[in-house]
Formats: structure tokens, C-alpha cells, sequence
């Protein structure tokens, strides 16, 4: 039996290694360590559309797979309030983030994980990469906050572009006390069909 219990120890010992080596090596292989946060979460931030398609340490997604809204879950306290964002810090380009970071959503105040019952301060918005711009990084991030907070942000429908870009969410937990992320995850997407669509829903041409 004691041996049984040992086999479970080591497994469960492994997983969360595994998880926190995933988490914080892709962060840093693909730089989301330094250029967004300077220290990586510990744990996976799950992230599902409807469609079927998950962020996952910087997978290659389309425009047109994310442009809904995803569920994303993490291992929530119940009993307190997190602030969770959607950042691209590569904004026109990697090569040249002159408008870094173009920030795609966030939600404060949230209750342990339930997302709809938080307050949106901004709401979702879809990759729009623009043409031959390569790469872009959409990055996750969970903090937790020490107590539900008053923020003094804009409100920002997700028709509006303005903003959004030259954000950070660094400066952004810094400010509200939020110390490092808890959860995170990303993926990466360049321009596809879609784009264009979405810049429509701006009033962009």
C-alpha cells in the first residue's frame, strides 16, 4: 500500500514540475520573459475556444480561431478577486514594438474564476496582426488581486481601438498592487482573411 501511495506522490510531484517547467521555459525561450513580465507565473492558465482550439506556450493560432471570446480557467481561490489580461506586446511588429503593448482584454475583480462576473475594462478582442508583420505573441496572464479594487481605468468596448496600445501590464499590477502573475499561457498569430474583418468592427480601414 505505502508503495502504491509513493507511485502517487511521484506523479503528482512530476505533473506540477512539469507545469511549472512548460509555464516558465516557454515564457522565457520566447521572451515573454523579459519583454512582458519580468518573472513567469507558476501555473498554466488554460485557455479553450469554442471552436476546439487552445493557446498553448506559444502554438502557432489564426486570427480567425480567436476572434471569440475563450474560456479560461486556473486554480482559483473561490474566495478571492483576480484581474486577468490579453496582451500583445508585439504591436505593429516584433521587430519593431513601437506601439507595445496593445492590450486585448481585461477583466478585474473577478470572482475566484468565474470571468462573466468580473468587471471588464476591456473587453475581448480578437488578434488583428497587420500583413507581413510575422509573429505577434498574445499573451495571458492571472493575477491575484489582494482585495476587489477600484479601478480607475477607461472602460473600452470591444469596438474601440483607443486605449489600448502603449500599455502595460506590468505597470498595470505594479499600480494596483498586484504583484507577480499566478497563471499564464500564450500563443502566437500573424495576419490571415479575418484581419480585415476585425478592423471593420473598429470603423478601420
Amino acid at each position: 500500500m505505502w508503495r502504491f501511495s509513493l507511485c502517487l506522490v511521484c506523479i503528482t510531484i512530476g505533473v506540477s514540475a512539469n507545469k511549472l517547467f512548460n509555464v516558465e521555459q516557454a515564457m522565457k525561450n520566447h521572451q515573454v520573459v523579459p519583454d512582458v513580465i519580468p518573472v513567469a507565473p507558476k501555473e498554466i492558465l488554460l485557455v479553450n475556444y469554442t471552436n476546439g482550439a487552445k493557446a498553448l506556450f506559444g502554438n502557432e493560432l489564426t486570427p480567425t480561431i480567436v476572434k471569440d471570446q475563450p474560456i479560461v480557467s486556473w486554480n482559483a481561490d473561490p474566495n478571492s478577486f483576480y484581474t486577468l489580461c490579453l496582451t500583445d506586446p508585439d504591436a505593429p511588429s516584433r521587430a519593431e514594438p513601437t506601439k507595445r503593448e496593445w492590450h486585448h482584454w481585461l477583466v478585474g475583480n473577478i470572482p475566484g474564476e468565474n470571468v462573466s462576473l468580473g468587471e471588464t475594462l476591456s473587453g475581448y478582442v480578437g488578434s488583428g496582426p497587420p500583413p507581413k508583420t510575422g509573429l505577434h505573441r498574445y499573451v495571458f496572464l492571472v493575477y491575484k488581486q489582494p482585495s476587489k479594487l477600484t479601478f480607475d481605468e477607461p472602460r473600452i468596448s470591444n469596438r474601440s481601438v483607443e486605449h489600448r496600445d502603449q500599455f502595460s501590464i506590468n505597470r498595470f499590477a505594479l499600480k494596483y498592487n498586484l504583484g507577480a502573475p499566478v497563471a499564464g499561457n500564450f500563443y502566437q498569430a500573424q495576419y490571415d482573411d479575418y484581419v480585415p474583418i476585425l478592423y471593420k468592427q473598429f470603423g478601420v480601414n
